[in-house]
């Protein structure tokens, strides 16, 4: 039977992991304004994977990853700020490319979207120490091994939370494409593309100087 309560709370964490604003939100925003609805949603479906990768080792206790990835928490977030850089660069060089015009539609470029926001979520240590915390929290999962369909669906949960917000945030952006003339686009994706490189750029000054 479904634990309607264990599955609403991992909903409303998923939403609220997800919801922040930060880097991979405008490149969701940026990216369904180029691309189309689903190009934002395959860039939110990254962070998904991502979060649900962070929530399997909250959920099923596996201390030896967390361990490892702590112990590599400056190499994997100066990995993270690099990729924000680089993302944020060629999101102002490619800032006055015709929307869609340029696209490759095909599934290789979902995946490259995909990949990308990967690889940025997994690469803040700080998501998952988060998981843990609140998963302690909502049945004691990480001290309690076992209770591995309880787990199961709290991680399950938590990746349709974030799911939704995706969609949300690309569903809207989207309603906001068919207004938006070439000049507001260069404007959009040219401060997209800052501000995600000072985000990169914040995160590489934290691990030199912290």
């Amino acid at each position: 039977m479904v634990d309607w309560q264990l599955l609403i709370s991992g909903v409303v964490i998923g939403l609220a992991v997800a919801a922040p604003i930060g880097p991979i939100n405008l490149m969701a925003i940026r990216n369904t304004l180029r691309g189309g609805f689903w190009d934002g949603v395959f860039t939110g479906l990254g962070a998904v994977l991502g979060d649900g990768t962070f929530a399997v080792v909250a959920a099923f206790g596996l201390t030896a990853v967390s361990g490892l990835v702590m112990a590599q928490a400056h190499w994997i977030q100066g990995i993270g700020g690099a990729v924000l850089i680089a993302v944020g660069v060629h999101t102002i060089l490619t800032a006055s490319q015709t929307p869609r015009a340029a696209q490759d539609t095909g599934a290789r470029r979902s995946l490259a979207l995909v990949a990308t926001t990967y690889l940025l979520t997994i690469t803040n240590p700080a998501t998952m120490m988060g998981f843990i915390a609140i998963f302690s929290g909502l049945g004691g999962f990480v001290s309690a091994p076992g209770n591995y369909a309880a787990a199961a669906l709290l991680v399950g949960a938590v990746m349709l939370g974030s799911l939704l917000w995706w969609i949300i945030v690309s569903w809207l952006a989207s309603l906001l494409e068919a207004r938006m003339g070439e000049g507001w686009m260069k404007y959009i994706n040219w401060s997209a593309g800052a501000v995600i490189a000072i985000f990169g750029a914040g995160v590489l000054a934290g691990v030199v100087f912290l």
